[in-house]
């Protein structure tokens, strides 16, 4: 048995232990629960611990006869914007708290399906639509590496749970950024899967989304490293016939001719580019370099034109939709934020908003075309090291400094191409210590290709969660 304390073992290795033997369920389970009680109290990530069904769920795991799944005995956390059977997917407002779901979501389903041990569900900003985690309901959750820098959003809970070892994996989701602000925030791994990759649905929900929300929206899992997604994506990618444009496609694929090409991008949008993510940037670039890919500098097209369109064009989808919503059952803080949304990114209405959603299709059009020849493109996601908490409560500049420099976020979400986000650097800043996170966009179908890129960069930068762990254990 390894030295190293089970609440930092890798899901993959928690998960060959158990299949081998060497490794019960319930002593994976116990860990991370005994690590979630040790330390959630300083974080608030987890804000509905459930070890009491998670050791029950453990226990019949560990008894039951026959093959074991692929994620078996493997801890995680579910996000409360996602239903889970007797649960409520509060979504951090005070008046859905009592919403209870009947059902599981199809990644709650796959994640148990799997193996995988639900120990706890992750705090998120009301109505999951802050890069920042923090509600009425439930309070701030906090970074581990420091109350200097947010945990991110709107996944913030999950992106510190699982830097903390409150679980080896976390599920999230992501509209606009949502898995990956977390992960650069805490120096988590994750990808944010293409359109229709992973089955979505929550059974409580009264209504069905906007076109521009489904297609937007994806469902995800934050990580410690990029192997422990190569074990865990192909479980939640599982199909659902409860998401009627899930498109059922394997998670490997075939590999490209080497070597691959990758494009780095260092396009600032007019907001500059700090000198530590310029690091971070070159550190990935270079790694992936001595991994024998082939990397060259080329920007994608209309960049900085696809992350304002498709900005603006959800935002006018949930002004419409949502925005009473919003307005009613929104906390004072969440509707100034809005405010100075809609004044940055002025939301498109009627016709305009139709045409802008038509317009959709060419911006995709054109990164199909690149994509064709730079499978991968390597980008920062922050221009500037991640913000303060509350930053995006600050006015005008504080929400510029929060969204208005992530328009590498938006535009994969618009144009619904997979994304990764890894860190490679620790960036020294006289407010404390922080990771730096890089962003890792690829070809439709294709997020195996971008978890790979993020393991060779692994084979050469250490994991953050080392960093972490030996700093502030």
């Amino acid at each position: 048995m390894s030295k190293v304390p089970l609440w930092q073992w890798s899901a993959v290795k928690i998960a060959s232990a158990t299949k081998d033997g060497s490794l019960t369920a319930i002593e994976a389970t116990e860990a991370a629960i005994t690590r979630m009680q040790e330390v959630n109290p300083n974080l608030n990530a987890v804000v509905e611990s459930l070890a009491d069904a998670a050791r029950a769920e453990a226990e019949a795991l560990d008894a039951k006869e026959g093959p074991k799944g692929p994620l078996h005995g493997v801890p995680v956390t579910i996000k409360i914007n996602v239903d889970q059977k007797g649960h409520a997917t509060s979504n951090g407002v005070a008046a859905f708290k009592d919403m209870i779901a009947h059902d599981d979501a199809p990644v709650v389903r796959n994640l148990k399906a799997a193996g995988a041990i639900v120990i706890g569900r992750t705090n998120t900003p009301e109505f999951s639509f802050r890069a920042d985690t923090d509600n009425p309901l439930y309070g701030r959750t906090h970074n581990p590496w420091g109350r200097h820098v947010s945990a991110g959003g709107s996944s913030g809970g999950a992106g510190s749970a699982v830097m903390a070892g409150i679980g080896a994996l976390a599920h999230g989701n992501d509209i606009g950024g949502s898995l990956r602000f977390p992960a650069s925030a805490n120096g988590a791994v994750t990808v944010k899967p293409g359109l229709g990759r992973v089955p979505a649905f929550n059974p409580s929900q009264k209504a069905e989304r906007g076109l521009l929300a489904q297609s937007m929206s994806v469902q995800g899992l934050i990580t410690r490293t990029a192997g422990d997604l190569h074990l865990s994506m192909p479980a939640l990618i599982a199909a659902d016939p409860r998401d009627p444009f899930h498109v059922p496609m394997p998670w490997r694929r075939d590999p490209l001719k080497d070597p691959i090409r990758v494009a780095v991008s260092r396009e600032d949008f007019g907001f500059g580019v700090h000198s530590d993510v310029a690091t971070a940037l070159d550190k990935a670039a270079s790694a992936l370099s001595d991994a024998g890919y082939s990397v060259e500098a080329v920007d994608p097209p209309l960049a900085r034109e696809t992350g304002e369109v498709g900005y603006r064009a959800l935002l006018g989808e949930v002004n419409a939709l949502i925005g009473p919503d919003i307005h009613q059952y929104g906390s004072t803080e969440l509707n100034t934020i809005f405010e100075e949304y809609y004044r940055q990114f002025p939301p498109y209405e009627g016709t305009e908003l139709l045409t802008m959603l038509a317009q959709r299709t060419h911006y995709a059009r054109k990164w199909s075309l690149f994509l064709e020849d730079y499978p991968l493109v390597l980008t920062p996601f922050m221009l500037k090291p991640f913000f303060s908490p509350g930053r995006d409560a600050e006015g005008s500049a504080g929400v510029q400094d929060a969204l208005g420099g992530a328009h590498w976020s938006f535009i994969m979400n618009f144009l619904g191409l997979p994304a990764g986000n890894l860190p490679t650097h620790i960036a020294k800043l006289p407010n404390g210590t922080q990771p730096i996170g890089v962003q890792i966009a690829g070809r439709r179908w294709r997020e195996d290709l971008i978890v790979d890129a993020m393991q060779a960069i692994e084979e050469t930068i250490a994991p953050a969660c080392e960093t972490l762990w030996a700093d502030f254990p």
